[in-house]
C-alpha cells in the first residue's frame, strides 16, 4: 500500500483497504451530499467512481456544496467533480456523466457498480434510483437532508424501505440545507458503505438513522 493510505490503518486493516481498492462506486448527484461523498471515497481509495449529474453550479450552491466555488459558477457539476478527483487522487478512475438520471438511462448508468450512493435532492430521481438498484441487485446507500436534519439508511435489494419512506403522494416542501448538514450526512453514508464493502456488520440495514443537529440527538428506527 502506498503511504497515502497508511493513516487509514488501524481503523481499517490493510486487507480491508486493499479490498476497497477493488470496488466500483456510483455517486448520483454532485451537489451538497455528492461533493462530500466523492471527497471521502477519494481519500479512502477505491478502484473507480462514476459521478452522475446534469446540473451546473449556481450562486445559491455556495452555502453548502464542497465542489462549488466562485470560479466554477456556470460549470457542469460532474465535470468539476472529475477535475477535483484528479487533484485529490489521480490513481482512481473517475467517469463523469453529464446527464440527469432518468428511467431511460438509469439501468445503463448504474449497472456494474458495487454500491450506489444517493446524493440527489428530489424524490423522483430517488425512486428511479431505488427501482433500478433493486432490478440490478445493487445496494443503495440512502441519504437525505433538510435544514439541521439528516436521515441515512442502507437499502439492500429486496427491501421496501424506500417505498415506506416516500409514499406516492409525497412531495418536498422546502430545500434549506446548511453548510454542515451534507457533510454530516455524507460521512454517515460513506462510513456505512465502507463497512458493507469490507464485509463488516452494517447497523443501518433495514434501519433509518435520524440525525437532529439542532438538538444534537440521533435515533435509529427499525422498519
Amino acid at each position: 500500500m502506498k503511504a497515502r493510505y497508511i493513516r487509514n490503518f488501524e481503523a481499517l486493516s490493510e486487507a480491508e483497504s486493499k479490498l476497497l481498492k477493488t470496488k466500483k462506486i456510483c455517486i448520483v448527484g454532485c451537489g451538497g451530499l455528492g461533493g462530500y461523498i466523492l471527497e471521502q471515497f477519494l481519500r479512502l481509495g477505491v478502484e473507480s467512481i462514476t459521478v452522475i449529474d446534469g446540473d451546473c453550479f449556481e450562486e445559491s450552491n455556495l452555502n453548502r456544496q464542497l465542489l462549488s466555488t466562485e470560479n466554477v459558477i456556470g460549470s457542469f457539476k460532474a465535470l468539476t467533480a472529475k477535475e477535483r478527483a484528479q487533484e485529490v487522487n489521480s490513481e482512481i478512475k473517475v467517469h463523469a456523466v453529464n446527464v440527469f438520471l432518468t428511467e431511460e438511462n438509469a439501468r445503463e448508468l448504474l449497472r456494474d457498480h458495487d454500491m450506489v450512493m444517493d446524493a440527489v435532492d428530489n424524490i423522483a430521481a430517488r425512486r428511479i434510483m431505488g427501482k433500478t438498484c433493486e432490478e440490478l441487485g445493487i445496494p443503495l446507500m440512502y441519504g437525505a437532508i433538510q435544514g439541521w436534519y439528516a436521515q441515512i439508511s442502507l437499502i439492500l435489494p429486496g427491501s421496501s424501505l424506500l417505498d415506506i419512506l416516500y409514499q406516492k403522494e409525497m412531495k418536498l416542501t422546502s430545500k434549506s440545507p446548511l453548510s454542515f448538514t451534507p457533510a454530516v450526512c455524507a460521512s454517515f453514508q460513506v462510513a456505512e458503505a465502507v463497512k458493507y464493502l469490507c464485509g463488516r456488520e452494517c447497523p443501518l440495514k433495514e434501519r433509518v438513522l435520524y440525525v437532529d443537529m439542532l438538538s444534537m440527538e440521533a435515533v435509529m428506527v427499525k422498519f
